[in-house]
């Protein structure tokens, strides 16, 4: 998270009850690399719920060659699903289809004039 700039280092971390996922985020804790300030919730039916029709999107695509590719289908993926969900109001300017445009351009780096 050295990367991050503050705004960006979450309050809290959410995953399933996979126990591995305290060990983890209790060492990274303990290296530095994730503030003592962040929490963790377990959150396993919410995110299995979520997951669930992530998976049913990317099945089709029977799986990805590099972390790259992976990265940009589920990103586009999940941009898509939070403007069909109403859940982008939070992350417009402007609360028309060119608030919804603007975002796009910066999930993606792509911009129009």
């Amino acid at each position: 998270m050295s990367g991050l700039k503050d705004w960006e280092k979450p309050e809290t971390i959410n995953t399933d009850k996979a126990p591995t996922y305290g060990i983890a985020i209790a060492e990274l804790k303990k290296d530095g690399k994730v503030p003592d300030t962040v929490t963790h919730r377990h959150l396993n039916n919410v995110i299995e719920a979520d997951h669930g029709k992530l998976k049913q999107l990317i099945r089709p695509v029977r799986g990805f060659k590099t972390l790259k590719t992976a990265y940009a289908t589920i990103k586009g993926f999940e941009v898509m699903r939070v403007l069909k969900k109403g859940q982008a109001q939070l992350c417009q300017f402007q609360e028309d289809i060119m608030g919804e445009v603007r975002l796009m351009e910066r999930q993606f780096g792509v911009y129009s004039f």
